[in-house]
């Protein structure tokens, strides 16, 4: 079963969730928030797996609960859902440390695949936010990427796991996750091992 926290400062949304998660057979809600704050003590008494967070709350906000919980739960995985789009909200949740973005006007099963997505190691983002996220006219995929991005991408093309990486480069695994999630979409990828492919056709 992957384990879920709700996060959202809306009772009726936390309700509906909850219920559409709970059907799904191979999700369990094991805790709700209604702040970001709230959140960070749940989810650190639950452990779940993946956490649902919304990202206008009080007391708290989504990016600032999703970075706060990281630096206690470094493995857990985060996905924003929302109601924005804009490319400034994005960013900020992605480098938070969030590695999916879910739109909530999007359609049920898609959001029980981002959940599944996110617990099985990938970055499930909503089609409208990767357009979002792609790069300009005229701007190459790989473009923005800076020296350390590519350090790090060049060691998973060598199939360096993260803590490999973060020894090597004398970094925490967090700050290698944090690098990947930017390498990722700055190459348009959802996983390690497309990342270490385009490296390898791009970066010799």
């Amino acid at each position: 079963m992957i384990r879920v926290v709700v996060v959202d400062d809306h009772a009726m949304v936390r309700a509906g969730l909850v219920s559409l998660l709970e059907a799904a057979g191979d999700i369990t809600v094991v805790a709700q928030a209604a702040d970001g704050e709230d959140a960070i003590t749940v989810a650190t008494e639950a452990r779940p797996d993946v956490v649902l967070m919304d990202l206008s709350m009080p007391v708290m906000d989504g990016v600032a609960a999703t970075s706060a919980l990281l630096d206690v739960m470094p493995d857990l995985r985060v996905v924003v859902l929302t109601s924005f789009s804009d490319r400034g909200r994005v960013t900020a949740a992605l480098e938070a440390g969030a590695v999916g973005y879910q739109l909530k006007d999007g359609e049920p099963a898609s959001l029980l695949a981002a959940v599944r997505a996110a617990a099985a190691g990938q970055a499930p983002l909503d089609p409208r936010v990767a357009q979002v996220l792609l790069p300009t006219r005229g701007q190459r995929a790989g473009d923005g990427l800076s020296s350390r991005e590519e350090q790090v991408l060049r060691l998973v093309a060598d199939g360096l796991a993260n803590k490999q990486i973060a020894r090597a480069l004398g970094i925490t695994e967090r700050t290698v996750k944090a690098h990947l999630g930017k390498v990722f979409r700055e190459l348009g990828v959802a996983d390690r091992t497309s990342a270490a492919l385009w490296a390898r056709d791009h970066l010799g």
